[in-house]
């Protein structure tokens, strides 16, 4: 299908209601460490090159339109200083602020902008939609947590936004942020060969991660809100795009905000860096519950992400096409699955109707068409497709060896490689010459053609995280694994560690239990917390971790008595263990090599692992 590049009217949306920018478009952190560098996607001006999907570079182009702009009489959006665009609202006293953004220094740079612009009103609210880190990170860089403790400030969120934004990549986080790292392009140089935009932003900043925790939940839809004289309807739209999420209506304005459920462009059933698999049906449902709730009287639309909308009939044909769009991926996924179609077939045989093909916002830059429709397979039916030769497969490298094997080969497997790529089947390329890597990792040969594969994959993508995963790829396979990228420097944040509970930060040490070393060892040590007046009691045995609330009725080998701060200290590495046995701030009673040894078998995890080339350990 052919698109409608002459149609301006996305640019003319992005623009409406510029107010002013930053120049440059820098923002600093500590000792000068840029954060955000919005200038460095310049090269978009230009025409598109042959590196860059035409559509993609027309999306690219529109995200990284950046400043402060009005939507209407009160009520402005700072977009394109960080990954998510943060909203604010005039009310009585001073301003309320919905989603701060990732960083402390973007969000603080974006309240100085319309401060610049509007006056220096105070912060008199603080509104999270959801709990992902993009919409909440930078809360302690429009807002002093003093003035929410005092109970000054609300600071409001869909009911079980704590537990979700501190637990949600707690278990898997660090494979999560390597898969991350490959889907925001984090590694990759910005340029037209390199990391041109993520699609819902340009990238992600690189500051200080906070979280202030909320102090009013919107417990159900219909629920109405009053802060600084500015009131608010909530609707409550739980496993859409996050597990606790929430649209909300200004009755008294007419602006709709839809936090990340309506965006331009399709989102993610699954994302690529891992999650739990969306609802896309329960999705499609909540945006037309939306339309019945707000349709009538919604006059303008915007979101955590992208540019708004104006107009009634606008609005309510975006929202009604955005409904159409998940829920047509998810009916028809399912109707196939229901025909004994697996997966990977599912998503080859899926196609939009041409009224949603056409329509800019329902393009696949962030999300796909082809991997949402195997996430909706993968929810409903998980990993096995039913096909007993599937059940118990080789694993990679054991597979690859014997796939080059039958194959004839090394040399048989290239040959026959380079004339697909030369045919242009990169997709056969990239899988067929994966095995013959994951068979030899030093076979050069083999690296320079996945990668070559890889590389003309990406460049011609449409999907901006397709487009990093691929590029980068083939980064990896040309120079070696690459490391982490930059924006974990400094360890989790604080505000996230304190906002677990004790429990989950046990569980956190179960998971990172070297299993066969611990097999034999039977430990039991209890924790006292003095200052909340809790007794945990952990014991290790069969290889497993295990805690409970109380004292058991056994010996322990030792026993820990802490503070909550110090074993926030401990988990964040920002303490130092002998200060805090010295200044008795941590008391150890009994048998303290007990507790060495089961230190000594927690595995710390590996951020920098490689993908499209094997481990150099068994993962045992």
């Amino acid at each position: 299908m052919e698109l409608p590049f002459g149609d301006r009217q996305d640019f003319d949306d992005a623009r409406r209601g510029f107010v002013g920018t930053l120049s440059p478009a820098l923002v600093e952190g500590t000792g000068g460490r840029v954060v955000w560098d919005a200038d460095s996607y310049d090269f978009l001006d230009g025409e598109c090159p042959d590196t860059v999907n035409p559509s993609l570079w027309r999306q690219a182009q529109l995200v990284r339109i950046h400043g402060l702009f009005e939507l209407a009489p009160g009520f402005f959006q700072v977009r394109g200083l960080d990954l998510s665009n943060m909203t604010i609202v005039e009310g009585e006293r001073g301003v309320v602020v919905i989603d701060p953004l990732i960083s402390v220094e973007t969000a603080a740079a974006a309240l100085a902008l319309y401060r610049e612009h509007r006056g220096d009103r105070p912060v008199t609210g603080l509104v999270y939609t959801h709990p992902h880190v993009d919409h909440f990170g930078g809360a302690r860089g429009v807002v002093d947590v003093e003035e929410v403790t005092a109970g000054r400030v609300p600071v409001l969120a869909p009911a079980g936004f704590t537990e979700h934004a501190v637990s949600e990549n707690l278990y898997a986080g660090p494979a999560m942020a390597r898969r991350a790292d490959y889907m925001f392009g984090a590694l990759l140089d910005r340029g037209s060969a390199g990391q041109v935009s993520a699609s819902i932003g340009m990238t992600t900043s690189s500051g200080t991660i906070t979280l202030i925790p909320p102090t009013r939940e919107i417990e159900r839809t219909g629920q109405e809100e009053m802060v600084d004289g500015v009131r608010m309807a909530f609707q409550l739209v739980p496993d859409t795009e996050a597990p606790v999420e929430m649209n909300f209506h200004f009755p008294d304005h007419g602006v709709l905000m839809v936090s990340e459920n309506a965006t331009h462009n399709l989102h993610n059933i699954l994302t690529p860096r891992g999650a739990q698999v969306r609802n896309a049906r329960a999705w499609s449902h909540y945006l037309g519950e939306a339309i019945d709730l707000f349709g009538a009287e919604a006059d303008v639309i915007c979101a955590g992400h992208h540019w708004p909308r104006w107009g009634n009939d606008r609005v309510v044909d975006f929202l009604a096409t955005q409904r159409d769009l998940y829920g047509y991926i998810h009916d028809q996924s399912v109707r196939l699955m229901n025909r004994g179609y697996v997966g990977s077939e599912i998503a080859e045989a899926i196609e939009l109707p041409p009224a949603l093909e056409r329509e800019w916002h329902c393009r696949g830059y962030y999300g796909s068409v082809s991997h949402n429709a195997k996430a909706v397979y993968q929810r409903y039916m998980g990993w096995y497709d039913g096909n007993p030769a599937h059940l118990w497969q080789h694993p990679p490298e054991a597979a690859a060896r014997r796939y080059v094997e039958y194959m004839g080969g090394a040399d048989a497997v290239l040959e026959r490689a380079r004339a697909a790529y030369e045919e242009g089947d990169l997709r056969w390329v990239a899988e067929v010459v994966g095995h013959v890597v994951f068979a030899d990792p030093g076979d050069e040969r083999a690296r320079e053609l996945q990668a070559a594969a890889l590389r003309q994959l990406g460049h011609g993508a449409e999907n901006a995280t397709w487009r990093n995963i691929f590029l980068t790829g083939a980064r990896e396979l040309t120079e070696g694994a690459l490391g982490e990228a930059t924006t974990r420097a400094g360890g989790p944040p604080a505000d996230l560690v304190a906002g677990l509970t004790v429990g989950q930060i046990f569980d956190g040490m179960a998971i990172r239990v070297d299993g066969p070393r611990a097999w034999d060892e039977r430990i039991a040590i209890d924790w006292v917390f003095r200052d909340l007046g809790e007794r945990y009691a952990m014991t290790l045995r069969n290889g497993v971790l295990t805690h409970s609330v109380g004292q058991l009725g056994r010996a322990p080998d030792a026993v820990i008595a802490l503070d909550r701060a110090a074993l926030d200290g401990i988990v964040l590495g920002t303490a130092d263990v002998v200060e805090l046995l010295t200044t008795q701030r941590l008391t150890i009673e009994g048998d303290g090599e007990q507790v060495g040894k089961l230190l000594g078998l927690l595995e710390e995890p590996d951020f920098g692992f490689p993908i499209v080339t094997p481990r150099t350990d068994s993962g045992a």
